[in-house]
């Protein structure tokens, strides 16, 4: 059988004999009409069917807190005769709240085997099936008196969580052309500040956040997981985990052919073409201990988790998970301070709504720069404005504005740009444990926050903003002197600048 090199020359034969170069391919590629129906669906389908729900499990769970704390105090009472103290209470409220965030790091340590293993579609399919166990224990939890059953929903979804954010972008920057795979690999970063927002609004106290309802809170994403996943048996499996994994490339050809269309045979020769290269290169680390001693490896590993990790601790959660308290403390009013807090959501998620033009027209460098030095601005002027908040009268305003425009200018690079680089920056054997290694580093640091910034905040009060802000800038500038721009390249032209480690010409 004639090579994918050999077809793709036939097909062009301008090329000559000598290898196409990747130039070229990436020019061929982009020319052609990139979206089609079955990459629409599964885009929007996996998107809606995983990402929403993992953001939703997060913003549900804050407002109905205090009568969940109550439910679960009488539970115990009645099921033990135990009777908690405050503290007691506090205790096993933060452990419901912090297992979810345990079971994300779990389940983003058991993606890279899950993905390929399995494959992605499978672990998407895996997602489904947790998400509706979760489901079924909170809506049950009430029924059978069970606070076990509410601390084993938070574990399961938790794990779901995780893998969701460890191989769906993954699949989804796997499944598109080169001229989307920026746009695509953001969809997860939108689902999940999408859910979030979701989950604040069906929490409410006059939709489901009160005390007969509260479990339906916890349960209503189900909808969504049934809508999407119900065609998920049309949705094609990754070509390049077929051809690079699996060693399969007629399974590849024929998921590219549903994929790109029946007319488009030469783009499909010459990604078949691309997936040859990929996967007769030196470089296949694919397990954990290999990818880990693999020094060519190690600066596009830093990066990645760096840039997830660097995300969570550039104190976005902080605000969120605080906001009310930081809002009261501008001089809003409790109600007020719950309203301006939904608008801060909002606002997060409309302007993560640009994220996929933006990463279809911008550079990577460019806007993670830009988003990681304002930010840092903004989270400096943040802790001195709090500071100093009862001091001057206009400066609750102030508080209130930078806070707004943190979130605005956060959604420009770190809020979508770590849930896809490692998709850029890796090849496809590798790719699978540097993103479960990066989405690992993203719930840890996610679950560090959760614990440890109530505590800070009272030892440093409003100072507990600037190692927030030094984040920032230390995420500024391993940008700018180690971050190769990724747009527009395939992963092995990438991988190839930063095999040096930190002695790397990236620019």
């Amino acid at each position: 059988m004639a090579t994918a090199e050999a077809e793709a020359q036939q097909l062009y034969p301008q090329y000559g004999k000598v290898e196409i170069t990747r130039s070229e391919l990436q020019t061929e590629t982009t020319k052609k009409p990139a979206w089609g129906k079955l990459l629409a669906l599964v885009a929007f389908a996996t998107t809606f069917g995983a990402a929403v729900p993992t953001g939703y499990c997060i913003g549900v769970i804050n407002a109905p807190a205090v009568l969940m704390k109550s439910w679960c105090n009488e539970t115990l009472h009645q099921n033990y005769g135990s009777n908690l103290s405050g503290s007691d209470l506090d205790l096993l409220w933060a452990s419901i709240v912090s297992i979810f965030l345990v079971g994300g790091a779990i389940g983003s340590l058991g993606g890279a085997g899950a993905a390929n293993k399995f494959g992605r579609k499978a672990c998407f399919l895996i997602c489904g099936v947790l998400f509706t166990i979760g489901a079924l224990l909170f809506f049950f939890c009430r029924a059978a008196h069970s606070v076990e059953m509410l601390l084993l929903g938070r574990l399961v979804v938790g794990l779901a969580s995780g893998l969701t954010t460890a191989t769906l972008p993954m699949y989804l920057s796997e499944v598109a052309p080169l001229a989307l795979r920026g746009t695509l690999g953001v969809f997860c970063a939108v689902g999940v500040t999408g859910g979030v927002v979701v989950g604040q609004v069906c929490s409410l106290g006059d939709v489901f956040g009160n005390d007969a309802r509260w479990h339906y809170a916890l349960t209503a994403y189900m909808a969504l997981v049934i809508i999407c996943y119900l065609p998920s048996y049309t949705f094609p499996e990754s070509p390049k985990f077929l051809y690079i994994f699996k060693g399969n490339p007629m399974a590849a050809r024929r998921e590219l052919s549903r994929l790109r269309g029946a007319d488009s045979a030469d783009l499909i020769a010459l990604e078949i073409a691309e997936m040859e290269v990929e996967a007769n290169a030196k470089v296949q680390a694919s397990n954990f201990c290999s990818v880990l001693r693999d020094p060519s490896l190690l600066l596009p590993l830093i990066i990645v988790c760096s840039f997830h990790g660097g995300q969570q601790l550039s104190g976005i959660n902080a605000i969120f998970y605080y906001s009310v308290s930081i809002f009261k403390m501008a001089g809003l009013s409790t109600a007020n301070a719950e309203w301006a807090n939904l608008g801060a959501g909002c606002l997060n998620l409309l302007i993560s709504l640009l994220g996929p033009v933006l990463m279809a027209f911008c550079n990577r460098r460019m806007l993670m720069m830009f988003s990681s030095s304002l930010c840092a601005v903004f989270l400096f002027i943040i802790a001195f404005v709090l500071h100093y908040i009862n001091s001057v009268s206009w400066f609750p305003f102030a508080c209130i504005f930078c806070i707004m425009g943190y979130i605005f200018f956060y959604q420009f690079g770190l809020g979508p740009i770590p849930y896809f680089i490692g998709s850029e920056l890796f090849e496809v054997a590798p790719r699978s444990v540097a993103m479960s290694m990066g989405s690992l580093a993203s719930w840890t640091c996610n679950f560090i926050i959760g614990m440890a910034f109530p505590s800070l905040q009272n030892a440093w009060g409003a100072f507990v903003f600037l190692p927030f802000s030094i984040t920032c800038v230390l995420l500024f500038l391993l940008t700018k002197f180690y971050l190769p721009e990724t747009r527009g390249r395939d992963p092995p032209e990438v991988a190839a600048l930063v095999s040096k480690g930190f002695r790397s010409k990236v620019t």
